[in-house]
């Protein structure tokens, strides 16, 4: 059975930082590509960043780029995604996402499994 539990999310001012996690379990970790994608409310749910089997392969949308960091640890089977100089309108709750292979997409529609979701909130 795959599973993608993710934590990390609280609180936080505006600037502060926050790093979640997700951790997965049921599949081969190294062979899947891992995204972050987060849904305010009323809003569809976006690409935040995505990392391929090596942490030299990594993409991020333009909103977050330069402030977040995504990283993977294949021992632990383990995504990270950094955030910093968090801003009011990165409230969401984010969720990780896997999917098989090693092409990297934005649409939420080409992956495989989903996490449960962790809530981040900005204040400001």
């Amino acid at each position: 059975q795959v599973q993608l539990v993710e934590s990390g999310g609280q609180l936080v001012q505006a600037g502060g930082s926050l790093r979640l996690s997700c951790v997965v379990s049921g599949l081969t970790f190294s062979s899947y590509t891992v995204g972050w994608f987060r849904q305010a409310p009323g809003e569809e749910r976006e690409f935040v960043a995505a990392v391929r089997w090596s942490n030299l392969n990594t993409y991020y949308a333009d909103s977050v780029k330069g402030r977040f960091t995504i990283s993977r640890d294949n021992a632990k089977n383990t995504v990270y995604l950094q955030m910093n100089t968090l801003k009011p309108e990165d409230t969401a709750v984010y969720y990780c996402a896997a999917r098989l292979g090693y092409n990297v997409y934005a649409s939420k529609n080409e992956y495989n499994y989903w996490g449960q979701g962790t809530q981040v909130t900005v204040s400001s």
